[in-house]
């Protein structure tokens, strides 16, 4: 595969963790990252979603990301965090919350390689990916919000206010 610059600019990521691989999220569609706490279950459900937690007296849906990307739930830990999401879907953005089982840090990526994702040898499918890059020797995977979540998900929570 041929190295391209997909991001030229200094662009700043949080970095999270889930299993053994390392994923980032760009950090101005981070609205802010919370401590674990109880999530209220919601009736029929699809199974990567978590619940609701409220975030300064709004509604906010959580999603699994360990479920979502196909690895096994796990029980939190003292790092399992929720990373709050404006996420872009459709003419709208979405307020949504993602488990994740460690935040690293915010970081800058674009003064690395970021390659195009791998179209084959991936555990995620590719259309979740937008880039790969590396960050202190290992490889980070950049998700491409838009498709991470799809219409099922955009059914599940309102409009941002």
């Amino acid at each position: 595969m041929a190295q391209t610059d997909i991001a030229q600019d200094a662009t700043q990521y949080v970095t999270l963790g889930l299993d053994r691989e390392v994923f980032a999220i760009e950090v101005e569609k981070v609205r802010e990252i919370l401590d674990m706490q109880p999530i209220s279950k919601v009736p029929n459900a699809p199974p990567f979603m978590a619940g609701m937690v409220d975030v300064r007296g709004q509604g906010v849906p959580v999603i699994d990301l360990r479920v979502k990307l196909g690895l096994p739930a796990v029980p939190p830990t003292e790092n399992t965090r929720i990373i709050v999401l404006e996420v872009p879907m459709g003419p709208k953005r979405r307020t949504m919350g993602l488990v994740a089982d460690r935040v690293f840090e915010v970081t800058s990526l674009g003064e690395h390689r970021l390659e195009p994702p791998p179209e084959v040898g991936v555990r995620w499918r590719s259309d979740y990916i937008r880039a790969v890059g590396r960050r202190e020797g290992a490889f980070v995977i950049v998700f491409d919000l838009a498709h991470l979540f799809s219409s099922e998900e955009a059914a599940l929570v309102q409009p941002a206010e």
